[in-house]
């Protein structure tokens, strides 16, 4: 029998998921109303000023506070120790060298995948294990879901006015996971960059969908990094530019694998080297109007106008990060035309 205070809950919730879609703020699924109570607990517990600007958001050109944060955190879901990092991929995806103007406004389906490293990756318990891009954990689901409402409900990029994209994808709802530096033999991507293995991180990629690369008969180097590169060429990921996937393509590797490349003597910048050299589309592949186009680019730059086209302009923009569990399953992540990924150090909690 239902009494009628849990009536009077329900209907309260009812209610908040009603007004958070009227007032255009919701993505579609559930979300817990951030209550000024909700919202002061998260801010607290972090120790930001809440009036302190983070990030100014294109579309809108908007400021982003603390406390505009910590509101989109709370209606994702997350818990307050979560705050440190979705503020880190805030502060990241403004900075200009990732294009937010471009990826919030493409008809494109460009999504922003969140790559966490460091310590906090344990504190919170994210998941860079089994299913690491999939469901099942909170931290994961809810920073990714986090980062969304805030380019949504302050940077402006609400669905069919300012994000027009013709089809989307289902990362734009989340696409968050830790990298697994326990079991990766290979230094990881913040310590690439120049990070301390103690620093905490994150790095935003803009990315346009995933592929799953699967060989598991492949027993020599040579042999799976034909199988990784072949899968990484696609005509219709080739830009103006003549690079495929706008040439920062992102390759998230088992540790199997990983810990296979590495016996057989690859170090990641070894890998990315081979890959670069081995990825690479014949011009006849493409259509007339696309070589047409690419020729008259390549023309204008002063470059060799019969070379293949290639997955990047050199190996070091092959991104290579460890993460999932037991498996030979990698992820091939082409990436957006025009944007470049971005590290930033989380801040942690004041005091």
């Amino acid at each position: 029998m239902t009494t009628n205070a849990n009536t009077s809950a329900e209907d309260d919730w009812e209610r908040a998921q009603a007004r958070l879609a009227d007032e255009g703020l919701s993505d579609g699924l559930p979300m817990v109303p951030p209550t000024p109570e909700r919202v002061e607990r998260m801010l607290r517990y972090c120790g930001f000023d809440a009036d302190e600007t983070v990030a100014t958001l294109a579309p809108m050109y908007a400021q982003a506070t603390w406390r505009d944060i910590a509101t989109n955190a709370v209606m994702a879901g997350c818990r307050p120790d979560y705050l440190p990092v979705v503020g880190a991929a805030v502060a990241a995806v403004a900075v200009n060298a990732f294009n937010l103007l471009g990826i919030q406004t493409t008809t494109g389906n460009a999504a922003s995948l969140i790559i966490v490293n460091g310590p906090i990756v344990g504190e919170i318990g994210m998941n860079a294990g089994a299913n690491a891009l999939g469901p099942g954990n909170r931290a994961n689901a809810t920073i990714g879901r986090a980062l969304r409402l805030v380019l949504q409900n302050v940077g402006g990029a609400k669905p069919g006015e300012m994000d027009m994209a013709t089809l989307g994808q289902p990362s734009k709802y989340t696409f968050c996971l830790a990298e697994n530096e326990a079991e990766s033999p290979w230094p990881s991507l913040h310590s690439e960059r120049g990070l301390a293995a103690g620093d905490s991180s994150v790095t935003v990629v803009g990315t346009v969908g995933i592929s799953e690369v699967v060989d598991s008969v492949s027993n020599q180097a040579d042999d799976l990094i034909r199988t990784y590169a072949h899968s990484m060429l696609a005509a219709g990921h080739v830009h103006a530019s003549g690079l495929i996937g706008s040439g920062e393509p992102l390759l998230i590797i088992p540790p199997e694998h990983a810990v296979f490349f590495n016996r057989e003597g690859y170090t990641k910048e070894k890998l990315k080297a081979a890959l670069f050299e081995e990825a690479t589309l014949p011009m006849d592949r493409l259509s007339s109007a696309m070589r047409e186009r690419i020729v008259t680019n390549r023309s204008e730059a002063g470059t060799d106008t019969t070379a293949p086209v290639r997955i990047a302009e050199k190996a070091a923009d092959i991104l290579i990060v460890v993460s999932g569990g037991a498996g030979v399953k990698t992820a091939y992540v082409p990436t957006w035309g025009g944007s470049h990924s971005v590290t930033q150090v989380i801040r942690r909690r004041v005091g």
